[in-house]
């Protein structure tokens, strides 16, 4: 057992999320696919067929999606990123898809990918380009909501480049307006506080009131140290951003990077576990056509993913520093918490945490219940404030539990039936 001394971090104190922005979606924090980090801007066709942003890698992974559990998991959305354009408007002034990678236009896709049961997502920038050099929207909000509505597009990616920083919030308002004056329900994924943190501190009140989720921080490398340096930024912002997270708004600390190149098993659970803890967008930027069994099972593990779209819609936070161990914790609909503990440590084996050195471990006074849901799945039964359980964490890694408190009405019988099968089974059970 660690015998250093404890330094723990104040609970931060969360008010209610700000005024959402009213068109009935991300109520949960939205799930699925999208091809940034892992394809970013391949458009050579010819020598790369397979993995060059085109229809053909789209509607593969829609029917992968359908076919191999995702669309079962909740991933919904496949979503299109930079670089699908044409590199000029048509006659008529709309963006366009370059032709010969999207030969059947995006309305095409997008009725191949709802013949699935699935959500196209496409991307623009709210900047004279994007950020690859392509036609952005300034100038043409209501043109492009116009277009992307007639495509029947469910989702809209809108970065932030080649756009003065002042007018960025003018901008990002702008085509939230004329997404909604389309009729059509169209997802509003937003970059303005990624681009304005740079000059001055965003107005988070204005921004859910704007857009369904929206990109605070650096783009998501696959590498340990970029998750680690998004974890550090949230944590240290996390008394401004925390608060403005909830149903219909969510901070995005950008695509999951689990199956790819980058990340051990142990920062892969990490990852997972701490995205579902900031009750961030699932977005996974991977080639779900050849991704490894253990990858799919974690991205696809349902227990994690409870944690994700729980009903309250709470976004967790990071409560204490032990040892270089980070506790972050969640609070979860019928008053439970999800709690993750991080090794820092990237050197040596497994390190012990005392249980007792989580501050939300107050919720098992007098009795909690609590399972473990990474790195495999545990009861672990009934606990005391007293218990003196210990977790093993390996570098790098992390355990994910969740803790249920036991009402008072429900003491006593849980008691009895906790000292009936601690005789019989040598541990406790709920219920």
């Amino acid at each position: 057992m660690c015998r250093c001394a404890l330094l723990l971090g104040l609970i931060v104190v969360m008010s209610p999320a700000a005024e959402a922005l009213d068109n009935g979606l991300a109520l949960k924090p939205t799930m699925g696919w999208l091809h940034w980090e892992r394809f970013l801007c391949n458009i050579d066709c010819d020598k790369d067929p397979n993995n060059c942003i085109s229809e053909r890698l789209y509607m593969q992974m829609a029917d992968v999606m359908v076919k191999e559990g995702w669309k079962e998991a909740g991933y919904e959305y496949v979503c299109i990123d930079d670089c699908w354009l044409s590199r000029q408007r048509d006659a008529q002034g709309r963006l366009q898809a370059d032709p010969k990678r999207f030969p059947g236009g995006i309305k095409k896709l997008a009725d191949y990918v709802h013949s699935k049961g699935l959500k196209l997502g496409i991307y623009a920038d709210v900047g004279k380009n994007t950020c690859a050099g392509y036609p952005g929207s300034l100038g043409y909000y209501e043109t492009d909501a116009q277009t992307f509505a007639d495509w029947d597009v469910d989702l809209l990616k809108f970065d932030g480049c080649f756009m003065d920083w002042n007018l960025l919030g003018e901008g990002y308002v702008n085509m939230s307006k004329a997404l909604n004056k389309t009729g059509h329900s169209i997802l509003y994924s937003c970059e303005w506080p990624l681009y304005e943190w740079t000059f001055q501190k965003p107005n988070y009140t204005a921004i859910r009131e704007t857009c369904n989720h929206w990109r605070n921080f650096a783009d998501v490398y696959d590498s340990w140290s970029s998750v680690k340096s998004i974890l550090e930024w949230t944590a240290s912002h996390q008394d401004v951003i925390v608060p403005s997270a909830g149903p219909g708004g969510w901070n995005d600390p950008d695509m999951l990077v689990i199956g790819n190149f980058g990340l051990s098993r142990d920062q892969q659970e990490s990852q997972m576990a701490l995205w579902a803890i900031m009750a961030a967008p699932l977005l996974m930027s991977n080639d779900l056509r050849d991704i490894c069994p253990r990858s799919k099972e974690l991205l696809q593990n349902r227990l994690i993913i409870a944690i994700s779209q729980d009903s309250l819609g709470k976004q967790g936070y990071r409560t204490a520093k032990v040892d270089s161990f980070e506790v972050w914790e969640r609070p979860l609909s019928g008053n439970r918490l999800a709690v993750a503990m991080l090794n820092m440590q990237e050197i040596g084996g497994p390190r012990r945490l005392v249980i007792e050195a989580v501050p939300g471990w107050r919720k098992c006074n007098p009795l909690c219940n609590v399972t473990q849901i990474l790195p495999q799945y545990k009861e672990m039964g009934l606990q005391t404030p007293h218990s003196k359980m210990v977790v093993s964490v390996n570098p790098s890694g992390t355990t994910l539990l969740t803790i249920t408190p036991i009402s008072s009405n429900s003491q006593g019988l849980y008691k009895l039936h906790w000292q009936d099968t601690s005789v019989k089974q040598k541990r406790a059970t709920i219920l």
